[in-house]
């Protein structure tokens, strides 16, 4: 016969999941989530029992924390001593706990996430209110299962005669469930669930007139009542909580922020050591100093600032970017009928209320046994006394116990139970007073079975009981809530000025995407000479500028970068920059057109800008100001291969020209562009034949009197007076600015407005860079070519033509 297999053959996929499904079940009804019920997992509700089986309650004294941690290791929770001991801890906690279940001395952890002292140092015990978890427990009310090794059995479920899932919340990741209930005042929840017994079918909204929300036990503030309504209708709702804080006026004229309350399960060593790498690396300006001056007699975290700092601007970027504002997420999920459930605040108290109805019921039902019982013996005694000289020879005549009682069965109609308590009676019980006392027994005997029978007979009196023992809980227990509540969520405005240090430096652009701050003295240094750029690059914008300034950069691809000048890499004039690739992702032929300086996006200030196929556009400027700015923006919509030509910024009383490569020349004022949102195309700038392109497009004040100067591919420069031309209207065809010639026609690559120190620069084909001065050019009219500056023939055609970058001071005017 052959041998039976020993191994089964299997596929894995179906292994796994098995194994894998078997664990979820267990870490989801077993280990991390609570029961709806007691609000205890099962290493909590494990540890308290241990404890009072033990007897090591609040009123004894204390006990070495590893012995109870052996106890339940032994008896009810096979794992690890640490797991036990961390969930001792907890429970002791008074910043985790509304209301601490163990009592602790030694070391148990602190605020700022310490660890406690190893359980051989600690002693501990129930607390108070722990023991109404456990009251009554050995009246049979709850179900009691066999242990792990079946040599004793455990709770399934504390009898909780108060509300401890609410009281005490419940934070916890299972396989595929995780819970986040926030505590609660017990005061507010036992009147919750006095409400709910009263009406059923009350609404969220009654319920919170008497729950306002979280009490959590660190205080603090809770912003955003919608987000707790939302929260206690459906089980999911996020809320604002932040510390208490407030600004304190020193003797030297100078502010400081003392925060006495931090938000709930925020590690408060964190939270300092974050606030001091704020001013470290200068996130944030105006904090001196930041000292932790936590001690026995409370919290209190110190934030020095300097002089003449806005103390309101320094705490809403405290708020925004540290843990002293978070936001806590509502997840109110509990194991209910052995199963995970997303609990709204009514069903949570449904639950509870279910359970102390059984509780309650079985409860009265275990009284009353033993209450018969009692009577029955009692009745039994005063029986005996008032026949006691027919009954003491009865009883000497028997051969032992046995016969005894069976003579008094016999002969004077006992029950068993009452012969057993008639032989087993002391002999001073036979004195006179002791009669009285037993009638006195049997009466109050009797008004208690009325009583636990009436219980047990009318729903409305079993919710009495349980409504009068809330009210003592309530009575002994009660503490004032400790967290405020505030209906709105408050918009954290920060001024740029809290975060940056004001410093004015210069910006330097180039067209290959470096770009720069550097210091004045660094420019001055360097004399302005020596600018650190790669080869056939060149200088867009040169800009002084404020620390607390943006510049909006254009590229040709229609794109923006909104760039706040503080974020600019801080390097000095004779070094390269840095390029915006480090910034933000941009295509390898995208250049930069333009850069517009910006120091508040006002109202009537637009963009203009030009594309290469004949399309101009006008938007207002604040469309423009960007929230995220960590990738490129769409400034327009381009069509297939359009580009950008230029943009400028206007106050909205400008002229525009524009030249097309054919040497067309179109001059019209900005009001005839209409204005558009921030993705539009735009409109039609001028009129296009075939294989015509706009070449450039000028933006120069309505009143002004520029030069025109051109620049052809074959080397031809031109200068021309605004006044040759006559001022038209959008998308028409323009004036000729060059004489047509059948044999290598001129074809404009460089057109500019120009003013008295505009240099042009220009590339040729064979890499010659040359310098031209327009007001060294004497004027020509529309119908001439120019003057020849090069010679195409040997130096190569112009291929690219620039205005070089001036040194400017774009907002000096509103200093003054």
């Amino acid at each position: 016969m052959s041998q039976p297999e020993k191994y089964l053959d299997l596929p894995l996929e179906e292994v796994i999941g098995d194994r894998f499904g078997r664990y979820s079940k267990y870490i989801i009804q077993d280990r991390a989530l609570p029961d709806a019920r007691d609000g205890l997992k099962p290493v909590q509700r494990r540890i308290l029992y241990a404890m009072l089986q033990e007897r090591n309650t609040h009123d004894k004294n204390f006990r070495k924390s590893a012995k109870t941690v052996g106890t339940v290791i032994g008896n009810y929770h096979p794992h690890g001593d640490s797991s036990v001991y961390d969930a001792m801890v907890r429970l002791s906690q008074d910043w985790k706990m509304r209301n601490e279940l163990i009592e602790m001395h030694g070391n148990n952890g602190s605020i700022d996430g310490d660890p406690p002292a190893a359980m051989r140092y600690t002693e501990a015990r129930l607390s108070s209110i722990a023991s109404e978890l456990l009251r009554d427990i050995n009246k049979e009310t709850v179900d009691f299962i066999p242990n792990f090794d079946d040599t004793d059995s455990e709770p399934v479920v504390l009898p909780a005669k108060f509300p401890n899932l609410l009281v005490n919340g419940s934070t916890g990741i299972s396989a595929g469930y995780a819970t986040d209930i926030p505590p609660h005042n017990l005061e507010e929840v036992i009147d919750a669930v006095i409400k709910k017994i009263d009406k059923p079918e009350i609404t969220v909204d009654e319920l919170m007139q008497v729950i306002k929300g979280p009490d959590f036990p660190t205080g603090g503030i809770i912003q955003g009542v919608e987000g707790i309504k939302k929260a206690y209708e459906t089980g999911k709702g996020k809320i604002i909580v932040r510390g208490r804080a407030r600004v304190e006026d020193q003797r030297n004229g100078r502010q400081q922020i003392v925060i006495e309350e931090i938000p709930y399960d925020v590690n408060k060593a964190n939270m300092v050591k974050k606030m001091d790498e704020l001013r470290l690396d200068r996130k944030v300006e105006g904090i001196a100093e930041v000292r932790d001056e936590t001690d026995r007699t409370g919290l209190r975290i110190v934030i020095e600032l300097k002089k003449d700092v806005n103390s309101e601007g320094v705490l809403n970027y405290l708020y925004k970017n540290t843990d002293l504002q978070v936001t806590y997420h509502f997840n109110m999920v509990a194991i209910q009928d052995k199963t995970p459930k997303l609990l709204s605040l009514p069903k949570i108290l449904d639950a509870y209320i279910a359970h102390q109805k059984e509780v309650v019921t079985r409860q009265t039902k275990f009284d009353l046994k033993h209450a018969k019982d009692r009577s029955h013996i009692v009745e039994g005694l005063i029986k005996a006394i008032s026949i006691l000289d027919e009954l003491i020879p009865t009883i000497r005549a028997s051969k032992d116990k046995q016969d005894a009682k069976r003579q008094i069965i016999a002969k004077f109609d006992f029950t068993d139970a009452q012969a057993e308590a008639i032989v087993m009676l002391q002999l001073y019980r036979l004195t006179n007073t002791d009669i009285t006392s037993l009638e006195k027994e049997a009466a109050e005997l009797r008004k208690k079975i009325t009583e636990l029978e009436s219980i047990l007979a009318s729903e409305k009196k079993l919710f009495q009981t349980i409504k009068a023992d809330l009210r003592q809980i309530k009575k002994t227990f009660s503490t004032s809530r400790r967290t405020t509540i505030e209906n709105e969520i408050e918009e954290l405005t920060i001024d740029i000025e809290v975060m940056v240090a004001s410093e004015d430096v210069l910006v330097s652009a180039t067209r290959d995407g470096y770009i720069k701050r550097t210091s004045l003295r660094s420019y001055s240094a360097s004399n302005g000479e020596d600018f650190a750029m790669k080869e056939n690059d060149h200088i867009v914008s040169l800009l002084e500028l404020n620390t607390t300034d943006k510049v909006l950069m254009f590229t040709n691809k229609g794109k923006y970068l909104y760039i706040p000048v503080h974020e600019l890499p801080d390097i000095r004039w004779k070094d390269i920059g840095h390029h915006i690739s480090n910034m933000v992702s941009i295509d390898k032929d995208e250049y930069i057109i333009q850069c517009i300086p910006v120091r508040e996006f006002e109202e009537n200030n637009y963009l203009i800008f030009f594309t290469k196929h004949g399309m101009i556009k006008r938007s207002e400027l604040k469309l423009y100001e960007a929230q995220r700015y960590s990738k490129a923006l769409i400034a327009l919509n381009l069509k297939k291969d359009d580009e950008v030509v230029n943009v400028y910024q206007t106050k909205g009383y400008s002229d525009v020209f524009i030249a097309s490569n054919k040497g067309y020349g179109l001059w019209y004022h900005e009001s005839e562009i209409s204005v558009v949102g921030q993705r539009a195309a735009g409109v039609k700038a001028i009129q296009l034949k075939d294989g015509e392109y706009v070449v450039n497009g000028q933006v120069f004040d309505d009143m002004a009197d520029p030069s025109l100067v051109i620049i052809t591919q074959r080397g031809a420069c031109k200068r021309m007076k605004l006044r040759e031309f006559d001022k038209s209207s959008r998308a028409k065809r323009g004036l000729i600015m060059l004489r047509e010639l059948k044999n290598k026609p001129h074809r404009i690559r460089g057109f500019f407005v120009t003013y008295e120190d505009d240099t042009i620069s220009f590339t040729t084909s064979q890499g010659e860079t040359r310098q031209v001065f327009p007001l060294e050019l004497s004027y020509s009219d529309r119908y001439s070519n120019g003057s020849f500056v090069i010679d195409a023939d040997n130096q190569g055609e112009v291929v690219e033509v620039w205005k070089q970058a001036t040194y400017q001071k774009p907002f000096e005017e509103i200093k003054e």
